[in-house]
């Protein structure tokens, strides 16, 4: 599934630990590891001496001695690049140049009252590429523990950038040898409208169970065909938050131990302002675990 994967730092510590889970999937796919480090183009711009140039260069290749050092003591080998540009793009161009299968950043954490992904960076490289990326969470455990991944959560709503996601999970699941829950959330509030919640007539709500049910099945099915040796709990869920479908999968990965969610982002429309109102950017800011977010390519 994956043979070419990207590790983006920047000497932060949300980077690094993002670096650690990478050199971690990367051993477990027998994949190739890539670092790449972008020297900030504005922050070129506002240096005054070559001395404050080379300061941020430098800064850069420390910041690839960093990883490149983590998987010597794991026994990986790294190729490192450094570049300059817009952070994001570069990103997002190189993953494309060198055809990587999966990129993988750190969340960054929560900032202010929207509650933001913090830098922008990670929320531009979702927007503007079609490779898959894999987001770290601020306090990822560490990938060296042995149930590293246990439980795996699909989430999916039946469309194309939803089933662009299981092939993922599948192959996720079964290089960890974990169990894969493909949930199908009942978006009460969607369906009905935010004023007529109590309204919805009872077949009508059983007719969106029902089709939650086939899609949960047929998405099983297509899990159990490419990896018939990893265990599958299908469910179906209601919620009638505000925050929709996303909030009921929040619940679900609080209450059943999951360890990372796999899904479809809704297209680039949707993605390119800020990742705002979607589905996988509530996740993304919320939960705690890691989340792969399967892009186009996929």
């Amino acid at each position: 599934m994956y043979e070419r994967i990207l590790l983006p730092v920047d000497g932060s510590d949300d980077a690094e630990r993002a670096a650690k889970r990478g050199l971690e999937l990367a051993q477990t796919h027998d994949a190739t590891a890539e670092v790449l480090h972008v020297v900030d183009r504005k922050a070129l711009a506002l240096t005054r001496t070559s001395d404050e140039k080379r300061r941020l260069r430098e800064r850069g290749e420390a910041a690839l001695e960093s990883v490149e050092s983590l998987a010597s003591e794991r026994g990986q080998h790294v190729t490192t690049t450094l570049t300059e540009g817009n952070p994001a793009a570069e990103i997002s161009e190189y993953a494309a140049e060198r055809d990587a299968d999966l990129v993988v950043v750190g969340r960054q954490g929560m900032t202010g009252v929207g509650r933001r992904l913090l830098g922008g960076v990670t929320e531009q490289v979702l927007s503007r590429g079609d490779v898959p990326v894999f987001v770290v969470p601020d306090d990822d455990r560490d990938p060296e523990s042995d149930d590293s991944f246990s439980r795996v959560l699909l989430a999916t709503d039946g469309s194309d950038p939803a089933d662009r996601a299981t092939p993922h999970a599948a192959a996720l699941a079964a290089n960890y040898g974990a169990s894969v829950h493909v949930l199908n959330v009942v978006d009460l509030q969607g369906a009905g409208g935010a004023f007529d919640v109590g309204g919805l007539e009872s077949e009508f709500v059983d007719r969106l169970e029902e089709r939650g049910r086939d899609t949960v099945d047929r998405v099983a099915a297509e899990i159990d065909a490419t990896a018939p040796d990893v265990p599958i709990r299908t469910a179906v869920e209601r919620t009638t938050s505000h925050r929709g479908a996303a909030d009921g999968i929040v619940e679900y990965v609080a209450e059943n131990g999951i360890d990372l969610v796999v899904m479809g982002s809704q297209g680039r429309s949707t993605l390119k302002r800020q990742l705002l109102g979607s589905v996988a950017s509530t996740v993304l800011r919320t939960v705690d675990v890691p989340v792969l977010v399967a892009q186009r390519r996929s």
